[in-house]
């Protein structure tokens, strides 16, 4: 680690955990672009993609609960939404097998715009359940869905019923304003990322927090065994991603996890080997597309096998 940050590779907080205990927590660099301060590990990370799973556990508590079946159509909950929500089911949003188009950015300042935006969309990229395309359409329409089955904004949703219970006494999902200790995300040259849009969704966390999750889901306190089966299934071929990033099982039980996510210049990756009760968690603020290799470097040295340092060469 203290390689990776000598070289300008990394930026940020790692935590390692093995046995339920935590074996290395440390932090590296600056809190942002400005170089002033240097990060501790109290500071909170967006995490990117790995976001994702919350709504998807979300989903599967309710149907644990009678209130839906993944099979359901989008129009049985949002009915004001155009004919193919009649053909896209909820399962369809959980594995990326929707056919909406992807949000059109240049259209967005905040929820409504979303909404407004599915409402436009007039036809579908593909017939749901053929083909695999990753965008943010679809977890905005897992979002809405919640919201409309409960009752509750999402943000709400999630702070009572995932950030409480796991104990993740830190973690923040926006909008927010003023809080502290957030690190800022910042390229190479010092430029710091744009502020966040107002929109629901976007989570940040301290490297403690990402653990508590991950022990908290795989230890089935969130949801239980065949819903925990359910999220981590995947689109036919094995690159493209389930809700839970990659999941590995065996007889039905999780015994791998892993999970990347990019959010401007933040970047985060959770790696979980269940069965050898490994957790690795990098969160960085400074976008520089190692540490995969960080990450796989450390598996390494924990199961006593060779490794190798990460380089600077293709740093962004």
């Amino acid at each position: 680690m203290k390689w990776s940050s000598k070289i300008g590779v990394f930026n940020g907080n790692v935590l390692v955990s093995k046995n339920n205990k935590i074996l290395y927590n440390a932090s590296f660099g600056f809190t942002d672009a400005t170089k002033t301060n240097k990060l501790t590990t109290d500071y909170r990370f967006n995490i990117g993609s790995i976001t994702k799973e919350f709504s998807a556990v979300a989903l599967l508590q309710l149907q644990e609960q009678g209130k839906l079946q993944l099979d359901d159509t989008v129009s049985k909950f949002i009915p004001e939404l155009p004919k193919w929500a009649n053909e896209v089911t909820i399962r369809d949003l959980l594995q990326y097998t929707s056919g909406i188009p992807n949000v059109n950015w240049k259209k967005i300042k905040n929820d409504k715009d979303l909404f407004d935006g599915l409402k436009q969309i007039d036809t579908l990229d593909f017939k749901p359940g053929t083909k695999y395309d990753y965008n943010n359409n679809n977890i905005f329409l897992r979002h809405f869905i919640i919201e409309r089955l409960t009752g509750m904004s999402y943000k709400l949703y999630v702070e009572k019923f995932i950030f409480e219970p796991c104990k993740m006494n830190t973690a923040i999902m926006t909008p927010f304003e003023n809080e502290k200790n957030i690190a800022k995300g910042f390229n190479n040259d010092f430029v710091q990322d744009k502020t966040d849009l107002p929109i629901t969704g976007g989570t940040y966390l301290s490297t403690v927090d990402l653990l508590q999750w991950t022990n908290c889901l795989h230890s089935k306190k969130m949801i239980n065994a065949a819903s925990l089966f359910e999220i981590g299934q995947q689109f036919k071929i094995e690159e493209m991603q389930s809700a839970l990033g990659k999941a590995e099982y065996k007889d039905k039980n999780l015994i791998a996890h892993s999970h990347d996510g990019r959010a401007g210049n933040y970047e985060a990756i959770l790696v979980s080997d269940i069965d050898e009760k490994i957790t690795i968690i990098l969160l960085g603020n400074n976008y520089n597309r190692k540490v995969f290799e960080i990450s796989d470097a450390i598996i390494a040295i924990l199961k006593n096998q060779k490794y190798s340092l990460p380089n600077n060469q293709n740093k962004k």
